[in-house]
């Protein structure tokens, strides 16, 4: 055991002290850096979104003008309405948050499970693709190995998350820049070798589409520009990472935030608009075995004049390599937005509270875990095919960015009295609801029976199984909740003399383990007593805040949790004061409960020596795999680790029907 955690503490470095200042500070990101982490996903979307929108304008290339000015708008507008997100939510969320709090629960839920989904395949897609495009480089006889090789990348990303955002970030920058600054300098240079040509581009658009609207009419002119568009949705998938990670982000949060999505949306608009400008200008034609973007910028390559025929294969197959690796690291916004989603429903309780819980590292660990597994249960499935996994991916983005865009339309609406600038963001949220909804309505009818189905039932199973964890947790509050209406109020009032007992080292002691329900605590407490009578003269409480990802949101979130559980333990304090027995109470706060409460009870037990420890378990009347999945099971663990060391902890059943 303590190779393999040395072994483990290797991989993911030293813990973090979540309550010391410094550690928040270390852990943030900056706007530049967020752009790498969260931006990355997006941008690789140029590597296939802008193909495929224009090759669904089959010979009618003139009319990409329109296609690349309707694709970078749309990423600003885009943005713009998640800036909203961002002011209006900064403690991140993004569109589970916004669908939530404007629309309701279950449009959240919906929304929810579409971007769990949507994470699962970001993983898969961004790696399979990514893989495929590295291996386009290899000879055929290599095409055996890809699926190995995107099953061991997963492994490899998951276990770079556990490190943290920024560690993982900084592994991955090198790419990303490399990516960027060449495809900056081809797009910039192809568009103006053909400087001579731009002022005939517009004209011949504009003739094009007139010449098809007089012959087959301007609603199938429409229909083509708008299916074109539809099927290049994919390019902006990404743009609701940084509502979704706000937290993560150094202070100032808001303006941090809108300052990444600036570099996300320029860079993404410019990208991708500016690659559809290239296929119209070069004429790039599908070639067999080669991605369009393989195609024109090898036009671009040939046309610098580089000399030798070595040279321009090697910038080529940089360009390609670029392009490859950026999809790599466009899999990190699966790990880095996925568990976020996942800490906000546990929040909610839409799906397990141990979702919520943070490493020793402060990365929400269970969520990455069920990232990377979930993805590798995908690329199995499916072999690793982009085709089909790109079709399970295109439709509930739009999805989420529907639900988020009518959340912020129904919120403006709602303010129009309350601001003068409410009609600027009611426009803006309405003109981004028109378009992602139309996408999503082309998108579901051209995808749906050539794959878009299973999207659509697999989003509905998560949603089913979220209203399955829902009421069990709903039915289990309830049961608890009467239990605990018996001890609420201040604590009892006691006499100087019984608040000046103090604990005797020398005496029998109850050490009690408590929780955040007083109903379960009080329960022990009184079992205690019942059991023992007369026999207890010292009760020591021992209590644990979890830090886990909704404390960790800011210090005043800290700050409450340390008052609520000093409040509920001076309530326990008091009570045992008042029939005459001598009590402390002791807090500790971590991300591992059981590693503290093991901490605070060898110390109790060592100062008091004649001791037994005591803790309340909660007893299901049925119990399923249901219960014993979202339910944890702390004092067991604890009582297992005490009895390995011979010391003494006794379990005491509280039944919650």
């Amino acid at each position: 055991m303590a190779v393999f955690a040395n072994f483990w503490r290797l991989i993911v470095g030293k813990p973090l002290d979540p309550l010391d200042p410094r550690t928040r500070h270390a852990i943030a990101v900056t706007p530049l850096l967020a752009w790498v982490g969260l931006g990355a996903d997006g941008l690789s979307s140029s590597c296939y979104g802008p193909e495929e929108a224009f090759l669904a304008l089959g010979q009618h290339t003139s009319l990409a003008l329109f296609l690349a000015l309707a694709t970078a708008a749309t990423v600003f507008i885009i943005a713009l309405g998640y800036n909203q997100v961002i002011q209006l939510f900064p403690t991140g969320g993004g569109g589970y948050r916004v669908a939530t709090a404007l629309l309701g629960p279950h449009p959240g839920l919906v929304s929810g499970a579409a971007l769990l989904v949507d994470y699962v395949l970001t993983v898969a897609t961004s790696l399979a693709s990514g893989v495929d495009a590295f291996f386009s480089l290899l000879p055929v006889s290599a095409q055996a190995f890809k699926l190995a090789t995107e099953l061991i990348l997963i492994v490899l990303m998951t276990g770079l998350n556990f490190r943290g955002m920024r560690e993982s970030i900084m592994v991955l920058l090198p790419i990303f820049l490399g990516f960027v600054v060449l495809h900056l300098g081809l797009i910039v240079y192809g568009i103006a070798v053909h400087g001579d040509h731009l002022a005939a581009v517009v004209p011949g658009a504009i003739s094009e589409a007139r010449g098809m609207s007089h012959a087959v009419g301007p609603l199938v002119v429409l229909a083509l520009l708008m299916r074109a568009f539809s099927l290049g949705g994919g390019t902006y998938t990404g743009l609701e990472a940084v509502s979704n990670n706000v937290n993560m982000l150094a202070e100032p949060r808001v303006p941090n935030g809108r300052t990444t999505m600036f570099y996300m949306s320029t860079s993404l608009a410019f990208t991708a608009g500016g690659i559809i400008l290239l296929y119209m200008l070069w004429h790039a034609q599908a070639v067999e075995g080669q991605t369009l973007n393989a195609v024109v910028f090898g036009s671009v390559i040939d046309h610098l004049g580089l000399g030798s025929a070595f040279a321009r294969h090697a910038l080529l197959a940089a360009v390609l390599a670029f392009e490859a690796g950026l999809l790599l690291v466009g899999a990190q916004t699966g790990f880095l937005d996925g568990p976020a989603v996942l800490s906000n429903m546990a929040s909610d309780s839409w799906v397990p509270r141990h979702f919520r819980d943070l490493s020793a590292r402060l990365v929400r660990q269970n969520g990455i875990v069920v990232m990377g597994l979930a993805s590798l249960a995908m690329l199995i499935w499916t072999h690793g095919d982009v085709s089909i996994l790109v079709v399970l991916y295109s439709i509930n983005v739009f999805l989420t960015f529907s639900l988020s865009l009518l959340g912020l339309c129904i919120y403006w609406w709602g303010h129009r009295h309350e601001g003068e600038n409410w009609l600027t963001h009611f426009a803006l949220s309405a003109l981004g609801l028109s378009v992602t909804s139309t996408v999503l309505v082309i998108t579901l009818i051209e995808k749906f029976t050539a794959g878009g189905w299973l999207t659509v039932l697999v989003t509905g199973a998560v949603v089913a199984l979220c209203f399955a964890i829902k009421r069990h947790y709903s039915e289990t509050r309830a049961l608890i909740a009467k239990e605990d209406a018996l001890f609420t109020g201040a604590p009892p009032e006691v006499s100087e003399a019984a608040a000046a007992l103090k604990p005797d080292p020398s005496l029998p002691t109850a050490i009690l383990l408590v929780g955040k329900h007083r109903g379960a605590s009080m329960h022990a407490l009184l079992w205690v007593n019942r059991l023992f009578p007369d026999h207890f003269r010292n009760v020591i409480f021992l209590a644990v805040g979890e830090v886990d990802a909704q404390s960790y949101e800011g210090a005043e979130h800290l700050e409450q949790l340390r008052k609520t559980i000093s409040a509920a333990l001076e309530y326990y304090v008091a009570q045992c004061r008042r029939h005459g027995m001598a009590a402390e109470y002791r807090i500790a706060f971590g991300t591992d409960p059981v590693e503290e409460f093991v901490q605070l009870t060898g110390t109790a037990m060592e100062e008091f020596p004649n001791s037994v420890c005591f803790a309340s378990k909660l007893i299901f009347k049925r119990v399923n795999i249901l219960t014993r999945w979202l339910h944890n099971h702390t004092p067991l663990e604890i009582q297992t680790r005490l009895h390995q060391h011979g010391k003494q902890m006794v379990l005491l059943p509280m039944n919650v029907g």
